[in-house]
């Protein structure tokens, strides 16, 4: 007798601002987009994770990733080491928490009369046990297609105060399930302790299985505003390639909610069967940097070091160097952190507190919270080597085959020096081609741009002067990436 094949959907909520892992996170580049470890990404690590889900009686589909407008190209460009996986993007213009980010995965699911399960990953998470991973959600799946909820409950190992709970009761099912009793808001330490001790009790993952139509029929139940709003937003859907746009309008009007406060913690002793399955994986959010040296490769003295380093007498520290040397002597418990444009130092335990430096950052608007030095664009990137009164120098680097959009400035000109490859340049009426040391100077408000027609990567040093130099002095006329005109 042959099993009912049951169909996956992956689902990657891919949200995230950037904060807990400052200054190697920033908004414009948040840490489910690092490699902290090995040469893939948090993202990619979470994107391989749920594809190799297959079973027999399990077939993975196409992957459905929920992401911000502004992080798409970081997607994308992540995503071409996967060529072989089809994923279609749902773009949100703004965050709304992940109930309306769930919802919008279901309604997609669903779209082409398909009622999948959804099997569904924050992107910023980080597991040791690939085989267990596999295997706890391999048999959530299976439960979820029984027609009950599945959340990933993660093997406490230590009275844990900074996670939501979850407790279990009565006997274990076929595939290990356990029905969920009850969900417990983050514990002080005493109860943290009485939870570990009781053996009912599972951090919560963030992670869950549902069927789709089940996920929108809960969600109606308990939420129905953020189901109609949601799904007003998602029937005026622009549809470009990979690309869902919800209409930006509607979507303004979503409540901002979690999908644990929307749906899961009203499930027990509803109509709705809420399972939870045991994750005992090597399982971190990965929510501070003191998280990040606790999964990391330690030394002898316990020390995780990336980069350019050197460290005298010194244990239990993690150092990250990505532009320069950095060395450290007679310290311990530290974590340093430097970047082309910033540096952290912080004890260890005091490292959830980044925040509160980023919140700083925020009221004072500065660059460092939101963008490195190097920022990557859907054509390629850009690299700022030097600012000062009145100028500014990057270092821009365009794709093959890309372009910058048509576009003009209002209070600066630039002048374009071309290091390596041909540039084909737009100024005015005219448009000439530029080769290796080869110049050009675009004029304060005069219509330009660059393109690099060829097969190789174009490179040019790009002089900025004028009264202001800021990114936001632009208007587009023309634009290949869907960017506002």
């Amino acid at each position: 007798m042959t099993k009912t094949l049951i169909n996956v959907t992956p689902v990657i909520l891919c949200g995230g601002s950037g904060t807990r892992l400052w200054p190697l996170s920033r908004t414009g580049f948040p840490k489910q987009f690092l490699v902290l470890s090995g040469t893939t990404s948090l993202f990619q690590q979470a994107f391989e994770r749920l594809n190799g889900l297959a079973a027999p009686d399990i077939n993975i589909g196409e992957t459905l990733v929920v992401t911000n407008e502004e992080h798409r190209f970081l997607v994308l460009d992540q995503l071409r080491e996967f060529y072989q996986v089809s994923a279609s993007l749902l773009l949100e213009p703004e965050a709304r928490n992940t109930a309306p980010a769930l919802t919008l995965a279901a309604l997609q699911a669903m779209d082409n009369d398909q009622d999948p399960i959804l099997v569904v990953s924050p992107a910023d998470q980080t597991v040791q046990d690939g085989d267990a991973f596999t295997k706890a959600l391999q048999n959530g799946v299976r439960v979820a297609a029984t027609g009950a909820i599945v959340i990933l409950g993660i093997t406490p190992d230590k009275p844990e105060t900074g996670f939501g709970y979850i407790k279990r009761e009565g006997l274990a099912g076929a595939n290990g399930e356990y029905k969920v009793a009850q969900f417990a808001e983050k514990p002080d330490l005493a109860t943290a302790q009485t939870y570990l001790e009781s053996g009912d009790y599972s951090w919560n993952s963030g992670m869950f299985i549902v069927r789709a139509s089940i996920w929108l029929k809960a969600l109606k139940h308990f939420r129905v505003d953020i189901f109609e709003s949601t799904s007003n937003a998602f029937i005026n859907s622009l549809r470009d390639n990979l690309f869902v746009r919800p209409d930006s309008t509607l979507f303004a009007d979503i409540p901002s909610e979690s999908v644990d406060y929307a749906v899961m913690e009203k499930c027990p002793a509803s109509d709705f069967p809420i399972k939870v399955v045991s994750l005992d994986a090597g399982w971190n959010d990965l929510g501070a940097w003191d998280a990040v040296w606790q999964v990391s490769e330690q030394d002898a003295n316990g020390n995780v070091s990336n980069g350019d380093t050197m460290l005298e007498n010194t244990s239990n520290t993690l150092i990250n160097a990505s532009h320069r040397l950095v060395s450290a002597i007679g310290v311990s418990n530290l974590v340093i952190i430097e970047t082309a444009d910033a540096v952290l130092v912080t004890d260890r335990n005091a490292s959830q507190d980044v925040k509160k430096i980023v919140n700083r950052l925020e009221i004072q608007k500065r660059e460092e919270r939101a963008l490195h030095r190097k920022v990557s664009r859907p054509w390629g990137w850009y690299d700022t080597i030097d600012v000062g009164e009145r100028f500014k120098v990057k270092r821009i680097q365009v794709n093959p085959g890309a372009s910058l959009s048509l576009q003009k400035h209002s209070k600066r000109a630039e002048h374009w020096v071309v290091v390596t490859g041909i540039a084909e340049v737009t100024c005015g009426s005219k448009v000439i081609t530029l080769h290796e040391n080869e110049s050009t100077y675009i004029p304060l408000g005069e219509t330009h741009r660059l393109a690099n027609t060829s097969d190789m990567p174009l490179e040019i040093i790009e002089v900025q002067s004028g009264t202001y130099l800021g990114e936001d002095d632009i208007i587009r006329f023309d634009d290949s990436y869907g960017r506002k005109l």
